[in-house]
């Protein structure tokens, strides 16, 4: 888990790169997106379930930041705000698929077989059971323990009460308990008993 300095500077340092986009216009992106992308990228694609809708989804929030730069910087949370915008690009997106992109397999790594488990594979298997969980559940679970916000600031970004929000986090944790609990019981692959 992030320290709570390391969690506190974060915003700010949104918040300064959303000043300087205001400030400076486009040419300031660059920092706000290097800053932001990789967490955005994940939450989308959280609700995606879906690469390159994700990607969509986070280039259409950079577009909407551009044109209107003033609202990130001036917002209250300009983090918070800069999650929703991109939790309704994502929600837009997945309104426009085709009904037959809803139907087809997640688009995740596949895991090597190997001798032993590793850090990867473990990684890997945490994001499939994150994927897993119901949309409303896995968001809350990137929102808290990847972006390490409180129950509060998540309430805020999906416009939810923090009970609410902290019910979805028990329930995902409960199922993602099970879910790795069965992976972890398995027999690594290419064993022999």
């Amino acid at each position: 888990m992030v320290s709570t300095d390391k969690r506190n500077q974060f915003p700010v340092r949104v918040r300064r790169a959303a000043l300087e986009l205001a400030r400076q216009g486009p040419s300031a992106l660059d920092g706000l997106y290097d800053l932001t992308s990789a967490r955005l990228l994940r939450y989308a694609l959280t609700l995606t379930r879906n690469h390159e809708d994700a990607e969509d989804a986070l280039q259409a929030a950079m577009i909407r930041i551009t044109v209107k730069p003033q609202a990130l910087s001036q917002a209250k949370y300009p983090w918070a705000y800069f999650l929703r915008i991109v939790r309704n690009e994502a929600i837009t997106v997945v309104r426009r698929r085709k009904p037959v992109s809803r139907l087809s397999p997640l688009s995740v790594p596949s895991i090597e077989a190997e001798l032993a488990l590793d850090d990867e594979e473990v990684r890997n298997q945490v994001r499939l059971a994150v994927r897993r969980l119901p949309p409303a559940q896995g968001e809350v679970v990137v929102l808290r323990i990847w972006e390490d916000m409180t129950f509060l600031e998540i309430a805020t970004v999906l416009n939810q009460s923090p009970n609410t929000v902290a019910s979805r986090f028990r329930y995902a944790l409960e199922k993602l308990t099970r879910m790795l609990h069965s992976f972890e019981n398995e027999p690594a692959v290419g064993s022999r008993k």
